[in-house]
């Protein structure tokens, strides 16, 4: 990605905003590698390395008091990154899940307004109730409870006013940030800075539409249509834009209640197998998934139906992504250490060269500390974290739908094991897993896949002839080329241009000192005042030059 530092420029004030918290919380190493302090006043400049007064703070606290301080778009950042157990530190894992919406509503009279915008008319005219109180505030919007003129009790989510600016603004900037540690932090190559933040953004401008999220609820409703066990509230379409979303009210008990669900009726033993039985069905067999079953997203209906709310966050995993899943659990289940490996290079993508012999010890020890365990006795949370840590130790990183995956399963094993101390997510993994082997090597799905080899075969097969006709003309017409891809030569480049424009510089300033002083020794009083000050100017900037080249550490 190129630098664009006119970004910075445009949002000057936001820009001052994060260079002084990244200052705040003992950062300026940091700035000052980036190169952001210009962008701060000279009288900041001046403290940028004096330390800040306060308690000693790990790395990973402070990263996460900044993301805090800056607001919902980074909330949101820290948030998504806390699912990349592949690429962020445990210790930074932990810090990050401490990150919440701690955002006030926003007034009811703003939200009255926007309602009336988007619809097109008055409250009255569409709800014969609305609660001015909201139920619940996060940093994209806040939910009210309302009553349709039909009688059906809903909940209304209305966008933030002015949050599609404020995102898009910060989104810029991040991007900005993104390149600049690429540029100038080599360590954090590995990470993707740029690819993170652009994931980042899909996500949540994806959030920003609530359209989206009103057609992904009515998804869940298809695919679990002959499931009497979930229900997925209904959408008011004529009543949702991409800033409002209308949906049906679902009440219940909150499924982290205990006595109140004894107290209704409900098993929470049953409550919690059924939960599994209903995430697996969706990862493993639909292949879209919520992503954040936790306990504040799921409620238990009259009856003991699921009821699931909050559709932001939604994975999606395709057949031949989950068949390899299934494949990696059987040559961990069978003991196989090098199938292991074998698959988990399938599935993920290292971004550094890998030593397979310690890649291949490292699974072994991750399989003997499973393998022979009474599947009543396997915690499917720790398998999976200490399996994450494989893949960080050996620099795989894997599909972020895969990794929102693995912590959904750890967060639904914790509402699960909440409900009952005996609940165990192995034994409902177990039956999809061994149906989709089942499956994959059925007669019509042996045929199905041999038909679509032939195909793309065929498809090979005739597009031949022209590839080679083509690369054959060009030989004859000496117009074959080859292109090379020189890594970081851009930054090279650029530390030429920098170093050569200082030199330069400095020649120049050198110049006019000189001609200043035979100016100021060669003219009468008339002149001497010009040849004075051109003298005391030049020599100001000269020094300028030199504190400049010092404090960039670069002398």
């Amino acid at each position: 990605m190129a630098l664009n530092p006119i970004r910075f420029f445009r949002n000057l004030g936001r820009t001052r905003e994060i260079v002084s918290v990244l200052l705040n919380h003992g950062f300026g190493d940091l700035v000052q590698r980036l190169r952001l302090s210009q962008y701060l006043g000279w009288w900041r400049r001046r403290v940028l390395h004096r330390p800040e007064p306060g308690p000693p703070l790990t790395v990973y606290e402070r990263v996460r008091m900044v993301l805090e301080e800056l607001g919902p778009t980074f909330i949101k950042f820290g948030q998504v990154m806390s699912t990349r157990p592949d690429l962020v530190p445990a210790g930074m894992i932990a810090e990050l899940e401490k990150l919440q919406d701690r955002v006030p509503p926003f007034p009811s009279a703003e939200a009255v307004r926007l309602l009336q915008e988007q619809l097109g008319g008055e409250v009255t005219a569409v709800f014969s109730r609305f609660d001015l109180e909201p139920l619940a505030a996060g940093s994209l919007g806040q939910v009210h409870r309302a009553v349709r003129l039909d009688g059906t009790e809903v909940a209304v989510k209305i966008r933030r006013p002015n949050v599609v600016r404020d995102v898009e603004r910060d989104l810029s900037l991040m991007n900005e940030l993104a390149a600049l540690i690429e540029a100038h932090v080599p360590e954090a190559e590995p990470f993707d800075p740029v690819g993170l933040v652009s994931q980042f953004a899909r996500s949540i401008r994806r959030e920003l539409n609530f359209s989206r999220e009103g057609r992904t609820i009515e998804e869940f409703q298809r695919l679990f249509r002959h499931d009497a066990t979930l229900r997925v509230p209904r959408v008011f379409w004529d009543q949702t834009t991409e800033s409002v979303l209308t949906m049906e009210f679902l009440g219940g008990v909150k499924i982290s209640d205990g006595p109140a669900l004894r107290e209704a009726g409900y098993e929470p033993a049953t409550i919690a197998a059924n939960g599994a039985r209903i995430f697996m069905k969706m990862a493993f067999d639909l292949g879209v998934f919520h992503g954040d079953p936790h306990p504040g997203n799921l409620k238990v209906l009259p009856g003991g139906v699921i009821g699931l709310i909050d559709f932001g966050m939604v994975g999606r995993l395709e057949q031949e992504k989950r068949e390899q899943i299934v494949d990696l659990l059987a040559a961990v289940a069978q003991g196989d250490a090098g199938r292991c490996v074998n698959q988990m290079l399938l599935i993920g993508k290292p971004f550094r060269p890998v030593d397979q012999a310690l890649l291949r010890a490292d699974v072994r020890d991750f399989i003997d500390a499973y393998y022979g365990v009474p599947l009543d006795r396997i915690d499917v949370g720790n398998l999976l974290q200490d399996f994450v840590a494989v893949l960080a130790g050996h620099g795989i990183r894997y599909p972020a739908d895969l990794m929102l995956l693995i912590r959904a399963i750890v967060t639904l094993e914790g509402v699960g094991r909440d409900l009952d101390p005996g609940f165990n997510l192995a034994e409902h993994l177990r039956p999809f897993a061994e149906q989709m082997l089942t499956e994959r090597y059925s007669p019509g799905r042996m045929a199905a896949r041999t038909l679509d080899d032939l195909r793309s075969l065929l498809a090979v097969a005739h597009d031949m002839p022209g590839h080679v006709g083509r690369t054959l003309q060009k030989l004859s017409q000496d117009d074959l080329r080859i292109q090379l891809e020189h890594r970081h030569l851009e930054h090279l480049i650029t530390e030429l241009d920098r170093s050569s424009n200082r030199l330069v510089t400095g020649l120049v300033m050198s110049a006019l000192i000189v001609a200043s002083a035979l100016v100021l020794r060669t003219t009468g009083p008339s002149a001497w005042w010009l040849g004075a000050g051109a003298f005391v100017l030049f020599n100001i900037l000269g020094l300028w030059l030199i504190v400049g080249i010092f404090r960039s550490g670069r002398l």
